[in-house]
């Protein structure tokens, strides 16, 4: 690992002396490039550098320990440093292989969110739209840009389905544990007696497919619909036809959008999105294991198939997958979610490490 450390520093300090050539900051791709490269490599050289310190510093204090010329106050004071010193090395190292598992190239785009009404009735399309709205007000306090792409509004309220793209930096990489069937527990408005029902409602979280991911969707293999936007009920809220409805033809994949009053941008929204479906679609045949994995966590919506349960009468929420219950479900439906989000992605990455290790 001492050799590939190494390798990584003469890399950063390589790319830090490219970055002050004119040429360079001149060049406006090659200079985003070389900074994203900077930034990827920065935390293993400053970890690396902080370790070889911690390292050198245990030598000290174990040579003066081993001196018994020294002064004997010295000697204690080494004595009572050593173990701290070994413990932070100890910490450092693992630290340093997590900085060195490789980071999956998804991690940082931008996501393509679609939330449905499961088992359960009117209110499981109530849950769907608490849990949209949600994803979309912690997607709004990490900063990220949203964009709600296509919307079916249930006749009682909530949501039948609904499609978002949100836009930031690393993006995917905190919303990619979501996908799956989400559970709630609750005394529905319209029960009478005070009975707790079960309701479910399904996620899906896919990258935005990007150009250079090589999706390519021939004319020929679509059918394009236009109609009228809907609203509440499904009723038309303008005279034109500017949404847009695509059909893949070879996977029967459908998409549309309605978010625009341009019929080309939402054209443009579709495309993307159906261009990310067809990736995910990719990545799921190619890889088995990932593709089990996500047919167990999305499933068919039934309220057996979970990965998180939000019990209200007890102020609860639950992800199943890590064994993590939270007390705030007000505060975690206001879209502070990061409390269960945090320890998802440790331990997604301990998984990875430990796999790599292996």
């Amino acid at each position: 690992m001492l050799d590939q450390l190494a390798a990584v520093e003469a890399r950063f300090q390589e790319v830090e002396a490219q970055l002050q050539d004119p040429a360079v900051v001149s060049d406006p791709k090659r200079l985003r490039e070389l900074s994203k490269l900077r930034a990827e490599l920065e935390p293993v050289v400053l970890a690396f550098q902080a370790q070889r310190t911690l390292v050198k510093q245990l030598d000290e204090a174990e040579g003066i320990l081993a001196d018994k010329t020294m002064d004997p106050e010295f000697r204690e004071m080494a004595e009572l440093e050593i173990p701290d010193l070994k413990k932070a090395i100890a910490e450092g190292e693992t630290e340093i292989r997590r900085l060195l598992v490789p980071k999956d190239p998804a991690d940082a785009k931008n996501v393509i969110l679609e939330v449905r009404a499961g088992t359960g009735g009117e209110e499981a399309a109530l849950f769907a739209g608490e849990i949209f709205r949600m994803y979309l007000r912690f997607a709004e306090r990490r900063g990220f840009k949203v964009a709600v792409l296509d919307q079916s509004d249930a006749d009682a309220g909530g949501l039948k389905d609904a499609t978002a793209e949100i836009q930031g930096d690393g993006a995917y990489s905190l919303f990619r544990f979501e996908s799956g069937v989400h559970r709630v527990q609750r005394v529905p408005k319209t029960e009478t007696q005070g009975r707790i029902h079960t309701s479910a409602c399904t996620v899906a979280v896919m990258p935005e497919a990007e150009e250079l991911d090589g999706i390519e969707i021939h004319p020929n293999d679509l059918r394009i619909d236009t109609f009228c936007s809907g609203g509440k009920g499904g009723q038309s809220v303008n005279t034109t036809k500017s949404a847009v409805r695509l059909v893949h033809l070879p996977t029967n994949t459908v998409v549309q959008c309605q978010d625009e009053r341009s019929q080309l941008k939402n054209m443009a929204k579709a495309m993307t999105v159906l261009r990310s479906r067809l990736l995910q679609k990719a990545q799921d045949e190619a890889d088995a294991v990932h593709s089990a994995m996500r047919k167990s966590q999305v499933g068919s919506g039934d309220r057996s198939e979970k990965i998180r349960t939000y019990n209200f009468p007890q102020g609860r929420v639950t992800d199943h997958r890590i064994g993590v219950t939270l007390h705030q479900i007000d505060a975690f439906m206001g879209g502070a979610i990061e409390p269960i989000i945090e320890p998802l992605r440790a331990a997604f990455e301990a998984e990875r490490l430990q796999a790599l290790e292996a």
